[in-house]
């Protein structure tokens, strides 16, 4: 009695973790899963967009003289005053030059022409899947960030059920069964912790600071939010009515060239164009430091006005102008995008591997549940499988916007509802995997012939390669597997894997 006594502590301890990490891991998997997925594919938006439409102009800078004309141009151009004016300037990984207002974007060539309009929408239709879940944006911001704490406390409650975790953590047990799979489970979430607590960390505070923004002002500023960021931020003018000649935009991009070369602009902003209140912003890259930038502010003449202090001000805003860089791995090449990718695959491996464990327990006991396994698994390979798919209809010009979104929310619900009616795991984790190639290869095909008369880049021939070779690695090793099974598929409806 009592050792008993003595040892209960820990066990309930140990008991009470993993139950909590259960309860997060059945009631949110699925979802936290989703943004694995789609957080490792979004560390390479800027090179899926190049894919996506490889006949935009590329150079590796543009003069400040081009980048005005094609910014008036655009400008010029709008039927509504826009309120907004943007140029993206050219970057390593995006060497491209865009023009944006409130209602469109353009390409600019390196002469200051514009050229054609901006168009990538499964890009777009990837990143607001990962951002907002699809969701309004401050629902869905709010919804995301919950998601990046509730993975911080699954990856706590892991840690805490298992007390040797850590003295263990080179330990790996061969064979087939249970244990390797926790023993995989276990290791990489040990090995990769760092990376995916700090990615949850982080996503968390960005989904959740515009909440928090709100909160703040609601009890502090009477509802004022830009009171809230503009210690960070910067305070924007006052409002300034009237009309006025369109500002002086190639003054601060040759002001930048000449006093801050260490410092290329990646972004410009003019507030209020052609109005008495226009003002402007020229975000430039610091090198060697992880926040996204600097804002260096202009008049309307192009009179520099002093920085705002993300490069040297507070340590909070140092801090919180690293937070995205930090999150998407924008800070050190590509290098440091290829080991996100990693990362970001072990992590949705080891979300996937975790409700498995708990699948293979429950059968283990005679506790069978083949239509709630057959749904998680339609869930792992239900998600990549519609993501081609939406894919592939957006390569054909078929869908964009919410057409993507309907097509991908519905496909993974059909997939879902269809598996449970399969009610065999292992079956339906062998068909999706197969058909997910089937797509990717189809959708690289029609990539290619739709572009057969240009010249993609290195980096568009390289996403084309990579998802060859994702094709095979997911579809070829489920042939041999499902021609031994071809017969009980055809006969039964997937009967039930023991």
């Amino acid at each position: 009695m009592q050792k008993n006594s003595k040892t209960s502590p820990n066990s309930n301890r140990v008991a009470r973790s993993l139950h909590a990490h259960l309860v997060i891991a059945l009631s949110l998997g699925g979802l936290i899963y989703i943004l694995a997925v789609t957080g490792t594919l979004s560390v390479f938006n800027r090179e899926i967009q190049r894919w996506e439409q490889p006949t935009a102009p590329e150079m590796g800078s543009i003069s400040p003289n081009a980048a005005a004309r094609a910014a008036k141009t655009v400008f010029e151009s709008e039927e509504t005053p826009s309120t907004h004016l943007y140029i993206n300037f050219p970057q390593p990984d995006l060497p491209r030059t865009v023009i944006t207002t409130d209602t469109q974007a353009f390409f600019a060539n390196a002469d200051g022409t514009v050229a054609e309009k901006e168009h990538f929408p499964w890009t777009q239709f990837l990143l607001d899947l990962h951002y907002y879940l699809h969701l309004p944006q401050v629902i869905g911001l709010t919804v995301v960030g919950a998601l990046g704490a509730f993975l911080i406390a699954m990856s706590i409650s892991g840690f805490m059920s298992h007390p040797r975790i850590f003295r263990d953590a080179f330990t790996f047990r061969r064979g087939k069964g249970l244990l390797p799979m926790v023993d995989l489970h276990n290791r990489l979430s040990v090995w990769t912790s760092p990376f995916h607590v700090t990615n949850a960390l982080t996503g968390a505070l960005l989904g959740l600071a515009t909440v928090l923004a709100f909160t703040i002002a609601a009890f502090n500023f009477d509802g004022d939010i830009d009171k809230v960021f503009s210690p960070v931020f910067g305070e924007e003018p006052p409002e300034i009515v009237g009309k006025a000649p369109i500002a002086n935009i190639a003054g601060p991009l040759k002001y930048m060239a000449s006093e801050y070369p260490e410092q290329p602009p990646t972004f410009f902003i003019l507030h209020d164009p052609a109005t008495a209140g226009q003002h402007i912003n020229v975000i430039a890259k610091h090198t060697d430091r992880l926040i996204f930038g600097e804002y260096y502010n202009f008049s309307a003449s192009g009179e520099y006005q002093g920085n705002v202090g993300i490069s040297d001000g507070t340590i909070g805003q140092q801090l919180i102008g690293s937070v995205y860089n930090i999150h998407f791995g924008n800070w050190g090449g590509l290098l440091v995008k290829i080991a996100y990718s990693i990362f970001g695959v072990l992590l949705s491996v080891i979300i996937a591997s975790g409700l498995r464990i708990y699948f293979v327990r429950r059968n283990q006991k005679g506790l069978y549940a083949p239509k709630l396994e057959s749904a998680w698994e339609s869930i792992v390979w239900g998600t990549p499988l519609n993501l081609t798919l939406t894919l592939l209809l957006a390569v054909a010009g078929v869908l964009e916007g919410l057409g993507l979104v309907m097509l991908f929310w519905i496909g993974l619900t059909a997939t879902v509802f269809a598996a449970c009616i399969a009610a065999n795991p292992r079956k339906v984790r062998l068909i999706l995997r197969l058909l997910t190639g089937l797509a990717l290869l189809i959708t690289v095909l029609l990539h290619g012939f739709y572009n057969l008369n240009n010249s993609p880049s290195l980096a568009a021939y390289s996403v084309s390669i990579i998802l060859l070779a994702v094709a095979g690695i997911v579809s070829l090793p489920t042939i041999p597997l499902l021609r031994e099974n071809a017969t009980a598929i055809g006969i039964d409806t997937l009967g039930r894997n023991n």
